[in-house]
């Protein structure tokens, strides 16, 4: 017997040694998505605390009047108020903002809060209130805009049961629980203070709350609905005229959002007095063809474009990354089912785009490509809006989303049973579908929470699906070559009766759950993504050719499962390895591929362009450098694994 065989052991059956390997992997993998979380929810947080400083700032600029009035006090409580908030300002500027800016925003707090002593003018306040919020905001990575709003009749609804005891019926600030409240509630129809408030500010004060208010926090509201009431209040003051001015079509819904409507006024020339009446009046016009995928990708573009012309580099390479993740990757599959050639060319462009968008002096280069890319951007724009998909088209990219994503999971999950099967244990199947089915649920709880709770970017989404590839293929390679070991026919039946009976137990079995959940889980949140930017360019009566498509798909993969599994089954135990190692191998230089292009595509890794072009997404085979390395090193590692083993033979012979 090759001794060497037994030095390679399978998550399935271990050696003390192997387990403690194997324990070690795990425990690299918890970490890794523990640190991923935290770094998640870190960012989240410091964010929150950034608007929520942007959010006092403005609230002093639009109350102020209410506090002082010709250089006198004409409410000691609101001025109280002013003085505390420019003083919570101050304090938290220390710890909350980074070094690079913490000094001009505290010279300009404490700016703010001596003008407030000093009892200035109004527009004095505004006007320092106005610069720390948007040199708060430039420190900000920009938010993600929400798609489309509640219906007006929910929205009304939503605030006659959550807002009107305090604001009133009609937004007055007279309810039934205002009288007594210091400060007293926002009189939303005061158009004074109206077209001094941003409509991100509201959104933050019913996120957030106000300190030392009555205002609560609406936590328990999804972001949608917060968004929708901040649009419905945000709107109250203002009226729609008779006929609605047609909306320019650059208009940018994240200025839109972050600053208030005097600023507005003053800094864009595509708006006027007319328009902020009717698009405040009537939010939903924004969203009728606002936010789509595309507009998405030319605003995130444009927004990079903007901070690159400041020097900004690093924010400029963030949102070029979110133009393509947050943006056009969500409309890929449904282009491709018109244009596939001008899908690949908006994709290699934008990933150029990259490579200058971050370095100083490639003004002439960065113009050039960026106009190629608008052009590209409002042809996908004009063959997606044209017309809506045609039911076959819908159906084959319904289709091609469900096998894309679902067959590589499908391959691990159905290797991990099989081997459960040859090995007589069926009975620790219940744990590899324990791990695929939790992976589904959590799947669709992270899209979910994305949606509602949290806000999860294109890159976030990159890094999680990069960082679970990742291991998943080192773990597929390291199983691999425990097959291989196995391949022997007298060597397995020998290493069954000593170890296969007697180790598999519940640390190592968890082990298979813990691979079948990294194998699931890493595909299904996109997924859901995919679909619902199909959807979009459905009419409702073609939804059923998504879901005939989606079916289709289901029963394919089902029919692959199982033919692997009757006739894996029925092959020589030696002959099943073997087959077996190399699905496992070949899927670990898949998802090493994947892996890389995902963290490449979220810039966690840099991008170096091969010589030629290659461009082959289903075994996870690009044009870069980075992957091509990593995708040799699988190759390799087996290589260099063969070779000493069968060293190790012929000196044990």
């Amino acid at each position: 017997m090759n001794k060497s065989a037994t030095h390679f052991c399978c998550p399935y059956s271990f050696s003390v040694k192997a387990q403690q390997k194997l324990l070690s992997i795990f425990t690299v993998i918890f970490l890794s998505f523990t640190l991923f979380s935290q770094q998640v929810f870190a960012q989240t947080n410091d964010t929150a605390q950034l608007r929520q400083l942007a959010q006092l700032a403005e609230y002093i600029g639009v109350d102020y009047a209410a506090a002082v009035e010709n250089g006198q006090v004409v409410d000691a409580g609101e001025y109280q108020e002013m003085l505390e908030f420019s003083a919570i300002i101050i304090d938290r500027v220390s710890s909350q903002v980074g070094p690079d800016q913490k000094a001009a925003i505290y010279r300009q707090s404490v700016a703010l809060e001596q003008a407030i002593k000093d009892k200035s003018s109004v527009s004095s306040i505004r006007q320092i209130s106005a610069e720390i919020r948007g040199q708060l905001l430039a420190i900000l990575p920009e938010s993600l805009l929400p798609t489309r709003l509640l219906s007006a009749q929910n929205t009304q609804a939503l605030f006659q049961e959550n807002c009107s005891s305090c604001h009133g019926a009609m937004g007055k600030g007279d309810g039934v629980l205002a009288q007594g409240l210091t400060p007293e509630p926002t009189n939303f129809t005061d158009k004074e203070r109206a077209i001094n408030r941003s409509l991100l500010g509201l959104f933050d004060a019913i996120s957030n709350g106000l300190d030392d208010t009555a205002m609560p926090a609406f936590t328990q509201l999804k972001e949608q609905q917060r968004w929708s009431l901040a649009f419905y209040v945000g709107g109250l003051a203002f009226k729609s005229p008779n006929s609605a001015a047609e909306r320019p079509k650059d208009i940018d819904l994240q200025n839109w959002i972050n600053f208030n409507p005097t600023q507005l006024l003053n800094g864009d020339a595509n708006i006027d007095a007319d328009f902020i009446e009717t698009y405040r009046a009537t939010p939903t016009l924004l969203f009728n063809k606002q936010q789509s995928p595309v507009n998405t990708a030319k605003s995130q573009l444009s927004a990079a474009l903007d901070a690159y012309h400041k020097q900004d580099y690093e924010k400029a390479n963030t949102l070029a990354v979110s133009a393509y993740l947050d943006g056009f990757e969500l409309i890929e599959n449904s282009l491709d089912a018109r244009d596939e050639a001008l899908r690949k060319r908006i994709e290699v462009n934008l990933i150029n785009l990259r490579q200058v968008i971050n370095v100083a002096g490639e003004e002439v280069q960065l113009s050039q490509l960026s106009a190629e890319i608008f052009n590209q951007l409002d042809e996908a724009e004009q063959l997606l809006t044209g017309a809506a998909l045609s039911s076959g088209a819908l159906f084959t990219a319904s289709l091609v989303i469900l096998l894309r994503e679902g067959l590589e999971a499908l391959l691990v999950v159905i290797a991990l049973m099989t081997v459960l099967i040859r090995t007589n244990r069926q009975d620790a199947l219940k744990y590899v579908h324990m791990g695929w089915l939790l992976a589904l649920l959590a799947g669709v709880a992270t899209w979910a929470v994305a949606q509602s709770i949290i806000d999860i970017s294109g890159a976030s989404r990159e890094v999680m699906e990069g960082v679970a590839a990742l291991l998943a293929a080192i773990m597929l390679l390291y199983v691999g070559i425990w097959m291989h070991s196995k391949t022997n026919a007298e060597q397995w039946q020998t290493y069954i009766q000593k170890h296969i009976n007697t180790q598999l137990r519940s640390g190592t079995l968890w082990g298979l759950t813990l691979l079948s959940f990294i194998a699931v889980y890493r595909e299904v949140f996109e997924t859901v993504l995919f679909y619902q930017s199909l959807l979009t360019q459905a009419s409702t009566g073609q939804y059923s050719a998504a879901i005939t498509g989606f079916m289709a798909g289901v029963v394919i993969l089902a029919i692959v499962a199982w033919a692997i599994l009757k006739y894996s089954i029925k092959l020589p135990i030696a002959r099943f390895f073997s087959m077996t190692t190399y699905l496992l191998l070949a899927l670990a230089f898949i998802l090493m591929g994947k892996a890389i292009t995902a963290l490449q595509e979220a810039a966690v890794i840099s991008i170096s362009a091969l010589p030629v072009h290659v461009d082959l997404p289903w075994i996870g085979v690009g044009s870069t450098w980075q992957g091509a390395l990593a995708q040799i090193a699988v190759i390799l590692s087996f290589a260099f694994y063969r070779i000493s083993s069968k060293q190790k033979s012929v000196m044990v012979k």
